[in-house]
């Protein structure tokens, strides 16, 4: 399976994966997708939100156990955040049918669509749809840098966007979710760990800030007579790091936008977008609100104009606290019981998933599979054969004593 997936969407220059949203490669991944299903004598479906499902049982029945990740990527990512989580779930149910296990309730395998965000700058569109955190007028609005619609991409992908919506009926089959993904981080490597539960995902989100200047020539205009939005821009990004390494936190400014864009002109606008986490709303706060007032006043200074947009949002995510418990107990951290040599850690997470979106909905929880170098969202994004692998056992584990008898 990985040798199948690993090629599509993968850029020749940087090795990284551009499986952005109702593209070409994502068409590529979502058939694979199907493919696996189908070979396996799953029940394959697509929901009204573009996610894709596989069920073994019949999903009427309800109390449903759902395992499963997204397929596309961030801009040049890694191979293993998001795919490492659905080749798992295959991997898992082939381990359960080579252990005889017998299924006393539904399970599902899912690809959630659009997780990350990268095509239309709203990330988990797929399970916010579902859930109703994003509503159909919005998700009508988004755009990519094209200025192609989320509708128009969808349609010309072949799907109906007239279609999206809520869908609680959906949801309302699911007794529990369990996302396995790589860590984003080196929690596990430091302890020593193949593989971790996670607790919560801190809050988090993306804030647009525009500085507006006057565009003018760069060679023919004093520096004491320009606006020029570059500056307060470079500042704020400045306070970023400052405000986060004082909060504790982390706070980035990864995505740029220039106009006119011209090497020999002044701009007159900067668009820069700021992500920032931290492990409590109240240091998130303290970062966010310490950058724009750090911003306004640099703007103020260079004579620029600035707008703050909060472009999403997500407060702390608190995992189902009898559902991680139960985890625990199924990998032995309890009952003493661990037949894959598994420690099972509880550790929290500053990256979002699908897994928070739905937390909301329906019981979830999830396991992390060891990253050595906690590079992610990057093709140096790694982890070893043998802590996949772990992975799988345990998420066989979790699925037995979660669906069978």
């Amino acid at each position: 399976m990985w040798r199948d997936l690993r090629p599509v969407g993968r850029h020749p220059d940087s090795g990284g994966y551009r499986r952005y949203a109702w593209t070409a490669a994502d068409a590529d991944c979502r058939a694979w997708f199907k493919d696996q299903a189908e070979a396996r004598g799953l029940a394959y479906e697509v929901d009204r939100n573009g996610n894709q499902w596989a069920w073994l049982g019949d999903p009427a029945a309800g109390d449903a156990v759902v395992t499963g990740s997204h397929l596309d990527s961030v801009p040049d990512g890694g191979a293993f955040d998001g795919p490492l989580g659905v080749v798992s779930s295959f991997a898992a149910l082939d381990e359960l049918r080579r252990r005889g296990a017998r299924f006393a309730k539904p399970l599902a395998l899912v690809n959630f669509g659009d997780e990350e965000g990268a095509r239309f700058g709203l990330a988990c569109v797929g399970s916010r749809l579902t859930a109703g955190h994003l509503t159909v007028e919005q998700a009508h609005r988004l755009t990519d840098g094209d200025g192609i619609t989320l509708p128009r991409a969808m349609e010309a992908a072949g799907y109906d966007p007239d279609a999206i919506g809520p869908d609680p009926e959906r949801l309302g089959r699911i007794g529990a979710f369990v996302e396995l993904h790589v860590e984003q981080g080196r929690a596990l490597d430091l302890s020593g760990d193949r593989v971790g539960i996670a607790s919560a995902i801190w809050p988090h989100g993306r804030w647009r800030f525009d500085f507006r200047g006057e565009a003018n020539h760069a060679g023919t205009t004093r520096l004491v007579d320009r606006r020029d939005p570059m500056l307060p821009y470079a500042e704020t990004v400045l306070a970023a790091r400052r405000e986060a390494r004082l909060a504790g936190a982390v706070a980035t400014f990864g995505k740029i936008s220039v106009e006119p864009n011209g090497v020999n002109a002044v701009p007159s606008l900067v668009r820069g977008w700021l992500d920032s986490r931290a492990a409590d709303q109240q240091s998130l706060d303290q970062v966010v609100g310490g950058v724009e007032k750090a911003a306004r006043e640099y703007a103020t200074a260079h004579g620029v104009d600035l707008d703050v947009v909060r472009e999403s949002f997500t407060p702390v995510v608190e995992f189902d606290h009898a559902l991680r418990d139960e985890l625990a107990r199924l990998l032995g951290k309890d009952t003493g019981r661990n037949d894959a040599g598994l420690q099972v850690p509880v550790l929290g997470t500053g990256a979002g998933h699908d897994a928070g979106i739905l937390s909301g909905s329906i019981p979830t929880a999830m396991l992390f599979v060891r990253n050595p170098t906690g590079v992610s969202h990057s093709p140096a994004e790694y982890a070893a054969e043998d802590d996949c692998v772990a992975g799988v056992l345990a998420l066989a584990d979790v699925l037995e004593g979660l669906a069978c008898t």
